[in-house]
Parts: structure tokens; C-alpha cells; sequence
């Protein structure tokens, strides 16, 4: 494990693999940076890659108050100690997180971003904000678990599913970083594509789905992620979009590292 700094002084830890152009992975809801190491090493047969721990999250800083520029502030330490750029790779939130910092300026090199959760369908602006205020509320009550449980309704969890998680093994390293639920509610922005900040972006970005929906997830209802992706491509110029077919939610690297190595090196 190594640590950079970021320029508030919250120290940002991260695990660095291979050799080669630099490739920082930029971790998505409710995990830290063991949700990227089974694909870091597979992608490190290209690339120097960088799995950090968002702020927050497993062995990283948490410096209050939260706000999005401090996690860009965070993404730039990463850069400037891989040399001055850097290609971004990020699934979920992280991949919101990923195309506001190319929006914001960074020196980035390309953006390769997955399963990025905005949300297109009617209502839905009305919708986030009313979770981002309730979420907050929960956390700021020590509602842990009650924030949980939000966020996976949110997601199109069922009833069921959400007991079931309570139960498992993994329901504690999750409610470890449930404050985090904040933080990504606020990279999402009103929860809806910032089309107008998308466009502004000039680096090449890559937007990708997988081709199945998972069961956790079929609440967001057939096609959610599709047409979030879709969105996103045409807000920003010259954005490719690719399908990763037979992944879920989470993809496997053996797939997923064919198709951002190709992207990264053209």
C-alpha cells in the first residue's frame, strides 16, 4: 500500500500494479478499493495501474466537509505523482465522479467510464433530490442501516434482497462506509446527465455498459444503465459507446480489460 497527500492534507491510499501509462481506477457505491483488485492486476499486464481508496473509504482520509472538488483535488494528487496524466477508469458513481473531473479540468487523458447511474426516465431530478435530503438526514442521525436500506431501494433492490444483505457477512464492511452514500449522492449531481458540463469535455471517453441485468438491479427497470450511457455519448463530442456483453453490475475484468485496453491505446 502507498499514500499521496491531497492538497488538504487527507491522506489518499492506494495500491499500485504494472508497468506502463498510468490508470487510475475510481471505485463506485458502498466499497473500497477491494471492489477494483480483482481487476487491477489483469490490467496491469498493460498498464501502471493506481487502485486508490476514495476518500472515506477503507484506508484513506475522510477531511470534512465533503465536496466534490476535494475528490477531484484527490484524483489529481494520484495524477502528479503517475507522472502529470493519467486515463481514468470508473464503474458506477465512480464513473460520474470520473467525468466531472474531465469536465473540471483535470489532467486527464481519456475517460473510460461504466454503468454510470443517472437516470433518464420521468421524475427522476424530484427523485434524487428527495433521496440525497433523506439519505443525509439518516447519516447525520447515525441511521446507518436505514441509510443502507434507502440507497438499495434506490437501486431497485426488492424487499427480500435488502433482508437478505442485512443478514450476510458483507452488510458490516458496507455499513463501514455508508457515510459515502452522501458523497456519491452529491457526485451525481440532481441524479440526471449534467449534459451542459458533459459537453465541455474534450478528452476521448468511452461509455460502457454490460449486457445483462443483474436481479438486484431489475428494479431500475430493463435498459436503465443503456440509456443512461446513451445519454452521456451524445452530451459529450466524439464519446464512443460500447456494450460488454453477458456482465452485470459488476463485470468481470477478463472482460471488461479487452475493451478499455484497445480504448487507452488508440
Amino acid at each position: 500500500m502507498h499514500r499521496v497527500t491531497s492538497k488538504d492534507g487527507t491522506s489518499i491510499a492506494y495500491d499500485r500494479f504494472g508497468k506502463g501509462p498510468a490508470v487510475i481506477l475510481v471505485g463506485g457505491g458502498i466499497v473500497d478499493r477491494s471492489e477494483n483488485a480483482p481487476l487491477a492486476p489483469v490490467l496491469a499486464t498493460h498498464f501502471t495501474v493506481y487502485n486508490y481508496d476514495r476518500r472515506g473509504r477503507g484506508d484513506s482520509g475522510d477531511t470534512q466537509p465533503y465536496t466534490l472538488e476535494r475528490e477531484f483535488e484527490d484524483i489529481v494528487a494520484l495524477i502528479d505523482e503517475a507522472g502529470g496524466t493519467a486515463h481514468l477508469y470508473g464503474v458506477s458513481s465512480g464513473a460520474a465522479l470520473a467525468l466531472e473531473a474531465a469536465a473540471a479540468g483535470l489532467p486527464i487523458a481519456k475517460v473510460a467510464a461504466y454503468e454510470v447511474p443517472y437516470d433518464v426516465s420521468e421524475g427522476a431530478r424530484e427523485r434524487h433530490i428527495a433521496y440525497t435530503e433523506k439519505v443525509q438526514s439518516l447519516l447525520a442521525d447515525d441511521r446507518r442501516d436505514d441509510a443502507m436500506r434507502l440507497f438499495m431501494r434506490l437501486a431497485g433492490a426488492p424487499e427480500e434482497a435488502i433482508a437478505q444483505a442485512h443478514h450476510s457477512p458483507m452488510w458490516a464492511g458496507s455499513i463501514a462506509v455508508a457515510h459515502t452514500l452522501a458523497y456519491d449522492a452529491v457526485c451525481l449531481g440532481d441524479g440526471t446527465p449534467p449534459t451542459e458540463r458533459l459537453a465541455t469535455i474534450t478528452q476521448p471517453v468511452l461509455m460502457a455498459t454490460g449486457g445483462t441485468t443483474e436481479e438486484t438491479m431489475a428494479g431500475l427497470g430493463a435498459g436503465f444503465f443503456d440509456a443512461a450511457a446513451d445519454a452521456v455519448t451524445a452530451a459529450i463530442p466524439g464519446a464512443e459507446r460500447a456494450i460488454i456483453p453477458n456482465q452485470g453490475h459488476v463485470a468481470d475484468p477478463e472482460a471488461v480489460v479487452p475493451v478499455i485496453t484497445r480504448f487507452f491505446t488508440a
